[in-house]
């Protein structure tokens, strides 16, 4: 699988990384989270996204993949809903990052970002201070943020993050048009999460309740005329998406893992399609933020 430079941090990655949300939810059996793992590293998926809250997807990780860490770049999440402790403190981002350490089995984290605390949370910078001294202890190697809208803004406006991720795909564009250009020429690399918007077409009527049923109706509107399977068109378009580095795709099934990275092997959409897609967000979705 095509790999690039992450921004100016130095790491290579795929096209297409492994989110992991999925894989901690506790009802996924065993060894079905160790299938999609490793199904991940054999098709030559080398970024591995994670974080603190995502149940028991950090420990899965190191029980499964950690034999095989020199294969993957690891990044993962801190700053909240640790016992013990307030969120959004220089306490809870190390003591965070101690704990995924030790459920990851590594001595290192590659990428930690700050988990979708808003601006005014960063506004003093200890957190990203934080960051730093963990960084010169080498426990981590690039400081990062996962947010979206003015958060997101911000963040990348500070200058103290190597690598940011947020919400890029054909349903939600807002910091793929207005924060991406600028996190780009800084230098920064960037992770698009939710992709594939969910796989929200699926349904055949609004999921009232289902998470990211928002996108349901925005693509109504967008109303996209496109003649490629409604997975491989939204794949390819976050995947090669102007500045973004590596896409992170979840899944509990390791077949789906494999017909994504067979999509991206088709490389960037037509331009023609590009130009389809950017027309009617223009047209209807240029006012709506990114989905938090």
């Amino acid at each position: 699988m095509e790999s690039n430079y992450f921004g100016s941090t130095g790491l290579s990655v795929p096209v297409l990384g492994l989110g992991t949300s999925q894989i901690g939810d506790p009802s996924l059996s065993e060894a079905d989270a160790a299938a999609v793992l490793g199904r991940a590293l054999d098709s030559g998926v080398t970024l591995i996204d994670t974080a603190h809250c995502y149940g028991v997807a950090e420990e899965r990780i190191g029980r499964h993949v950690a034999h095989r860490r020199d294969e993957f770049v690891l990044s993962t999440k801190c700053g909240h809903q640790l016992e013990g402790y307030d969120d959004w403190t220089p306490a809870i981002v190390r003591a965070s990052v101690e704990e995924s350490l030790r459920r990851l089995r590594t001595e290192c984290l590659d990428i930690v970002h700050l988990h979708s605390c808003d601006a005014d949370a960063l506004a003093d910078g200890t957190l990203a201070d934080e960051l730093d001294a963990l960084a010169r202890e080498g426990k981590i190697r690039v400081a990062a943020y996962s947010g979206d809208n003015d958060a997101l803004a911000a963040a990348v406006a500070s200058g103290r993050f190597g690598s940011i991720q947020a919400s890029i795909n054909i349903a939600d564009q807002h910091n793929l048009r207005t924060i991406i250009p600028d996190a780009d020429a800084a230098g920064l690399g960037v992770i698009a999460k939710r992709p594939i918007a969910n796989a929200i077409w699926r349904h055949e009527r609004r999921p009232d309740g289902v998470y990211g049923w928002q996108y349901w109706d925005r693509l109504q509107e967008l109303a996209y005329e496109v003649d490629l399977p409604m997975a491989e068109f939204a794949l390819r378009f976050t995947a090669f998406a102007p500045g973004v580095c590596t896409s992170i795709l979840g899944t509990t099934n390791p077949d789906n893992l494999t017909r994504a990275v067979q999509a991206v092997e088709q490389g960037p959409l037509p331009d023609t399609v590009m130009a389809h897609v950017g027309q009617r967000w223009f047209a209807v979705g240029q006012d709506w933020e990114s989905r938090r």
